[in-house]
């Protein structure tokens, strides 16, 4: 590419040379692409810049801040109404944002447009910048988890176990991230299942029923946890460390 406009959101610097950061930017029109650029791009907020280069790493110029247009709707605002792109993300919802950019430049293919995944981004951006209840927050993360794993290809069915049985209410299951549902049937298997992810069938029944609720949200949170765990080879999160530190420090 040479000097191709880009409209992205960043997820990740880290400093190169004295003035210059290596950025990963979670762009509209090819997904994450790496590069090299100015210092001082902002984290959140949706950015507009050139980029070229034909290998791996490019060349960024011109970053800015993209500029916010008045449409139809917003032109009927008030004129004390701040918009929500400029907002700033406060608290926890700090650590959830950050968390949100670590999955992302962690499990995201380079150079692999993923435009339906970006809109989600940015709708979780801007949830993230009003204020939420622990319930709406972790209703937030969960759902955009769902987005991001459906994107990549991983279909988790709740309706039948590994061996295409229908799930019994009745019964418990195990999740193993590269088979499934399993479901265990013995003293042995409740033992080997103590390290592992660990579902009543009532609770598989409702989740394939509800979606992501209120009633549903601890199941899809052990479920999707121990998914990304498994993804990233149980490597630890920097940004979940940091929101359990921020927890114990409050308590």
């Amino acid at each position: 590419m040479r000097n191709e406009a880009l409209v992205g959101y960043l997820l990740h610097q880290r400093s190169y040379q004295e003035k210059r950061a290596l950025y990963y930017l979670f762009s509209e029109q090819h997904g994450v692409i790496h590069g090299i650029g100015k210092k001082g791009a902002p984290l959140f907020e949706p950015l507009q810049l050139f980029a070229t280069g034909k290998r791996d790493l490019k060349t960024f110029s011109q970053i800015n801040v993209v500029p916010l247009e008045l449409d139809s709707e917003s032109a009927e605002l008030p004129q004390s109404y701040e918009p929500q792109r400029y907002q700033q993300i406060r608290g926890q919802q700090q650590y959830a944002a950050l968390y949100l950019n670590e999955i992302l430049w962690k499990l995201l293919p380079t150079e692999d447009p993923m435009p339906v995944l970006w809109q989600h981004y940015q709708d979780s951006l801007l949830q993230l910048k009003q204020p939420l209840t622990a319930l709406e927050l972790r209703l937030c993360l969960r759902q955009f988890e769902q987005h991001l794993f459906e994107q990549l290809g991983f279909a988790i069915s709740l309706a039948h176990d590994s061996s295409l049985v229908d799930i019994d209410a009745g019964c418990t299951y195990r999740f193993l991230p590269d088979v499934g549902l399993v479901s265990i049937v013995s003293a042995d298997d409740i033992v080997n299942a103590t390290v592992q992810t660990v579902f009543k069938g009532s609770e598989l029944v409702a989740m394939a029923r509800l979606g992501i609720t209120e009633v549903t949200l601890g199941a899809w949170s052990r479920l999707y946890r121990h998914l990304i765990d498994h993804l990233l080879d149980y490597q630890p999160l920097q940004s979940r460390l940091l929101w359990q530190q921020q927890q114990r420090y409050q308590s």
